[in-house]
């Protein structure tokens, strides 16, 4: 039995449900403890052992602690270290970047090995803003073992100054046995039915996917569907607007379902009513992006969708293009219709492409093997 302390801010925002897949793959002989200061969502992320700051907010140590903190601006102060103290776990792994950087002197003073996964926007844009720009490569260069969605992601936490030898591709698994293999089927002369799934943010392309759609329909009936919001980020109302006015230009509106965030039940159930997923992802211009591939892409080929996506970061390793699905240059609306197209005009060529898709994934992305890996992982940083 190896005692991993699980570290994030927030357990769990609706859209971090392949973190959770995460931890809850791992097998018996860990035991994980969640350290976290807030709990979004107890009822669908539910999970056992879960340290959270604000169960706390009664009597005058934790007063105390948010003073301290507030005055300091560090995050982890009494708390967490008390926490760690009475656990003294072999492995304390931080996910996402920033959240290491304030671990790490909790992680010192409990004698844990330190590992982080870093997910897109920690690597990607975080570090473009001070006092990050310090702070990302002076954690990147003291954690014991960073570990990255894909080639990509690696390449990019290289960039910022991590030793080459602390750097590890592990794939996020998805829990395949809630994703059954349906193989879809279109037949000519119904509507094509689209589905498109993320938050409002740039780095999703998604007014590309709808433009692409547009000119689609000119040609090809289509109906549309559209989980996902603009959420409290900068930038993402604008990123909403955007996305409202494309959907009225191009002749869409009356196509599309809008069904804003949804649990990811729904997302599987809606999944099984489409023939295609479109993920068009983007590196933004404030330097966000997927770092690896959105988890979204992953559970729908998996599930048997036919997937039109973009050469961003990781997505090539997750949907080989030509393979596994069928990818378009970053922003390139004409190789998104012609995909589209090709797709329409050849029907009878998806099923081995959906069924290439799901074999690729059952090897490499799923949720109980890939556990098995990371427990794994624990043992060998920790000497196991």
């Amino acid at each position: 039995m190896i005692t991993v302390a699980q570290s994030v801010y927030s357990w769990l925002p609706l859209t971090q449900t392949w973190l959770h897949t995460q931890v809850a793959s791992l097998p018996e002989d860990v035991e994980s403890h969640i350290i976290c200061d807030v709990i979004n969502d107890p009822e669908q992320f539910g999970m056992p052992r879960v340290h959270c700051h604000e169960d706390e907010r009664r009597g005058a140590v934790y007063f105390f602690d948010r003073l301290i903190r507030k005055a300091l601006g560090r995050r982890q102060l009494g708390y967490w270290y008390r926490t760690a103290g009475s656990l003294r776990p072999a492995v304390w792994h931080s996910h996402f970047a920033d959240q290491a950087w304030y671990d790490r002197e909790v992680v010192k003073a409990c004698g844990a090995r330190h590992v982080l996964s870093v997910y897109g926007a920690d690597i990607g844009q975080v570090p473009k803003t001070s006092p990050w720009d310090v702070r990302i490569p002076e954690i990147l260069n003291e954690i014991d073992l960073v570990l990255c969605e894909g080639t990509h992601m690696a390449g990019q936490v290289r960039a910022l100054g991590c030793p080459v030898e602390r750097i590890r591709v592990h794939h996020l698994g998805i829990p395949l046995e809630r994703i059954p293999f349906k193989p879809r089927k279109w037949m000519p002369g119904t509507p094509l039915k689209v589905l498109i799934a993320g938050s409002f943010r740039e780095k999703k392309g998604i007014p590309y996917a709808i433009e692409a759609l547009a000119r689609l329909s000119r040609e090809t009936e289509v109906a549309v569907t559209l989980i996902g919001d603009a959420g409290g980020k900068p930038g993402d109302a604008e990123e909403k607007a955007m996305i409202m006015k494309t959907l009225e230009t191009g002749g869409l509106t009356k196509n599309t379902r809008l069904l804003g965030f949804q649990p990811y039940s729904v997302l599987l159930e809606e999944s099984l009513e489409h023939h295609v997923f479109l993920s068009p992802s983007v590196q933004a211009a404030d330097g966000d992006n997927e770092g690896g591939a959105p988890v979204t892409i992953t559970e729908m080929a998996a599930s048997g969708m036919m997937i039109v996506s973009s050469r961003h970061c990781d997505i090539p390793e997750v949907v080989p293009d030509g393979i596994c699905g069928l990818l378009a240059d970053e922003r390139d609306v004409d190789g998104l219709v012609d995909h589209l197209r090709r797709l329409v005009a050849n029907p009878e060529d998806w099923l081995p492409m959906q069924q290439k898709a799901r074999a690729h994934i059952e090897q490499e992305y799923d949720s109980i093997t890939q556990g098995r890996r990371l427990a794994a992982i624990y043992k060998e940083i920790a000497g196991l």
